[in-house]
């Protein structure tokens, strides 16, 4: 059994870490968050955060790239990724003028015997052959096209697990595409989903914003593969 917890916009709330820490002391599993943990956004930068200290302090394992982790300009977005001291992940973004990426497009876990492969994504913030691709230099892909390549590319009989910074309506999408993907946790839209929405087999998992819950979701193996045996919401924040 892999044991995943996960959180998404945070916004910059704060005091969830001691009991984010009792619950995995007692039922120890995997920790991400799904994008807008900071106070900054995609054209404001904030040189200091001070929410990446209780991430740190909450020992999360990795993190998508949310619109408030993104920035416009390059040198923003490496800095913001040089304060974490966890891997920052995304998928379906690229720099057009082949500059080192601060982030990573997908990351492997090992939980005990098992490997979970996990991609991040990131809501588009302008259409492909846009301007600002021009100025900025970062293009957005098809994140469907992305899980797509990836899920090719892994065993599977595998766990793959997505990072979604989508919203709740193209998780759907997405689940609904690429059957293969065994659990997807999500953010962005601000849902709260006390029990998972599943679509085309594949569970979809908001635990709201503002840490107000953390999701706890359980994977079992089976004879097709990896699934979800039990997901919860357990209160974080008040």
């Amino acid at each position: 059994m892999i044991r995943i917890y996960h959180t998404s916009d945070l916004h910059d709330r704060r005091g969830f870490v001691p009991r984010l820490r009792q619950l995995r002391d007692a039922q120890p599993g995997l920790l991400f968050d799904c994008g807008d943990s900071l106070r900054g956004s995609q054209t404001v930068y904030r040189r200091r955060e001070p929410i990446l200290a209780e991430i740190d302090a909450a020992g999360y394992d990795a993190q998508a790239m949310g619109n408030r982790e993104f920035h416009y300009l390059f040198g923003c977005v490496r800095a913001r990724a040089r304060q974490m001291h966890h891997p920052l992940v995304c998928a379906n973004l690229i720099d057009t003028k082949a500059r080192p990426l601060p982030f990573t497009a997908t990351l492997a876990i090992q939980a005990g015997s098992a490997r979970v492969h996990l991609i991040g994504l990131l809501v588009t913030q302008y259409p492909q052959g846009s301007p600002w691709e021009r100025v900025f230099g970062w293009r957005f892909l098809d994140p469907v096209q992305r899980v797509r390549e990836f899920a090719a590319q892994i065993p599977p009989d595998e766990p793959l697990v997505v990072l979604s910074h989508l919203g709740l309506a193209r998780d759907r999408k997405l689940a609904a595409a690429v059957p293969r993907i065994t659990l997807i946790l999500g953010g962005h839209s601000h849902d709260t989903l006390f029990e998972p929405d599943v679509i085309a087999g594949v569970p979809i998992v908001h635990a709201g914003p503002y840490g107000r819950y953390v999701s706890k979701t359980e994977l079992e193996p089976g004879t097709a593969g990896w699934y979800a045996g039990s997901s919860s919401l357990v209160p974080l924040l008040s």
